[in-house]
């Protein structure tokens, strides 16, 4: 049966990333007899500098009607250098986790044996590395309402029961399905918000995951831990600017931003699995793009999570997640993940030489 997925390629290095990805989902369906439709559509700077707005409705009629996004990245030095611009390449992401119900957004953090050199931690911290942390999406500060005058600016931070139920839900069904060890991260101490969260967090995982050991930890001392301690954390659940935070802190734990995939999901199902929209965790990297310098790695482990949770593809995904390993063993590095003795190749050629590797794990 036919699969429609559309490719949402961005600004910057999200026009590389998303290629080299496509063409690891291409492998795949080669191999495996499976059979993608590939679309386009437009987001962000690109889509602004052609419409006036960051999500053309256009775009959004596509991603309505497909069964899974694979997306790259926003952000132009345009809108950095003007931080009162009224239209952003970001709002087009929001919009699009708002219009779509994606409220859960799945972080995998794990540590690939072959680069515990590269992160700035001591390899005895960073052993047993494996964390997944579950990140509130449509909710919080970012999507609160904003004032600004000549002398003063707010942003409003706002929680409902029903956000914080649902993505604790999803929290707890990973956490029975891993190690069975859940940590809320919150502010409670001082933010009516995470004292609510703190509350609902609580009865929902007593009454529905029991069996699943909760810990409550406010969010600077989980940004210690992430540092001193990572391999003590197993799932964690935490609302959308903490989420934020954390996982770029995390990122350092597997030695480069560009090595994080992410899946954002809702509540949608299509006849294969969960809609869902997949995309690194990284930026647009505008001093890089078009260089052939960023590292597809992020991008690529994406469309294993788009086969595993939209697709039902789970052999599919082992098979990705599988090459990606044994090319990172080989020593093949992009320039973020440069160390003594590596080589050192740009974003196409990593590329090619996970599909190297795919072909031989399917040999």
């Amino acid at each position: 049966m036919k699969k429609k997925i559309i490719i949402l390629p961005g600004d910057g290095i999200g026009k590389e990333v998303t290629a080299s990805g496509k063409k690891v989902l291409e492998q795949i369906a080669e191999c495996f007899g499976d059979e993608f439709i590939f679309d386009y559509a437009t987001i962000g700077h690109e889509a602004i500098e052609a419409t006036g707005n960051p999500l053309p409705d256009e775009t959004l009629v596509k991603l309505r009607n497909c069964d899974a996004i694979l997306f790259g990245a926003v952000g132009h030095p345009k809108y950095d250098n003007d931080p009162g611009a009224k239209v952003r390449p970001e709002q087009g992401l929001l919009a699009i986790r708002k219009a779509l119900g994606l409220f859960a957004n799945l972080r995998p953090v794990t540590l690939h044996p072959a680069l515990v050199d590269v992160s700035t931690l001591k390899p005895e911290v960073l052993k047993g590395t494996d964390i997944m942390v579950v990140r509130e999406l449509t909710g919080g500060i970012y999507f609160g309402e904003k004032t600004r005058t000549a002398t003063s600016a707010s942003d409003l931070c706002t929680y409902t029961v029903e956000e914080i139920e649902r993505v604790t839900r999803v929290a707890g069904q990973l956490a029975r399905q891993r190690r069975k060890q859940l940590v809320s991260v919150d502010k409670a101490n001082v933010l009516e918000t995470s004292r609510l969260w703190r509350s609902v967090v609580e009865r929902v995982m007593k009454a529905e995951f029991p069996d699943v050991q909760l810990e409550h930890i406010l969010v600077d001392a989980a940004a210690m831990h992430l540092i001193r301690r990572p391999s003590s954390f197993d799932v964690i659940v935490t609302e959308n600017m903490f989420g934020d935070i954390l996982t770029d802190e995390a990122s350092m734990l597997a030695g480069s931003l560009g090595m994080l995939p992410s899946a954002s999901l809702g509540t949608h199902r299509t006849e294969h699995g969960i809609f869902g929209f997949y995309e690194p965790i990284h930026g647009s990297a505008p001093d890089i793009a078009g260089q052939d310098k960023a590292n597809p790695v992020a991008a690529i482990l994406s469309g294993a999570l788009l086969l595993r949770y939209s697709l039902g593809l789970t052999q599919e995904a082992a098979a990705i997640e599988s090459a990606v390993e044994q090319t990172i063993a080989t020593g093949y590095r992009t320039e973020d993940l440069h160390e003594a003795g590596a080589k050192v190749v740009g974003t196409q050629e990593m590329g090619r030489q996970i599909i190297a590797a795919l072909t031989k794990v399917l040999a």
